[in-house]
């Protein structure tokens, strides 16, 4: 059985950090790509960083481009969100989950974690 498990979330000040972590298993983890969404109260679900199974394809939503940084530990299956210079409008339920491409669209993605919040204060 495959799980997902997102951690980390938290209530932060604007310019501050956190660290996502996504822990899986059930599943050979360094086959699959691995994509962080988040979905904001009345917004669709939305994709904001994505990894290949070697680490060598990244990708990124352009609001997040040069603030957040996602790597991967394919020895410990944990994939990390390191996000810095937060701003109010990153407020949201952030997402972990396992897919077939790497691409930030969900479509794409079979499994999902239940999600952390992540909440930015002005």
């Amino acid at each position: 059985e495959v799980h997902v498990v997102e951690s980390g979330g938290g209530l932060v000040q604007a310019g501050g950090s956190l660290r996502l972590s996504c822990a899986a298993s059930g599943f050979t983890f360094d086959d699959y790509a691995i994509g962080w969404f988040r979905q904001a109260p009345g917004k669709e679900r939305e994709g904001v960083s994505c990894i290949s199974r070697s680490g060598g394809s990244i990708l990124y939503a352009d609001s997040v481009k040069g603030r957040f940084t996602i790597s991967r530990d394919n020895a410990k299956n944990t994939v990390y969100l390191q996000m810095n210079s937060l701003k109010p409008e990153d407020t949201a339920v952030y997402y972990c989950a396992i897919g077939r491409k790497v691409t930030t669209t969900p479509y794409f993605y079979d499994y999902w974690g239940q999600g952390t919040q992540v909440t930015v204060s002005s």
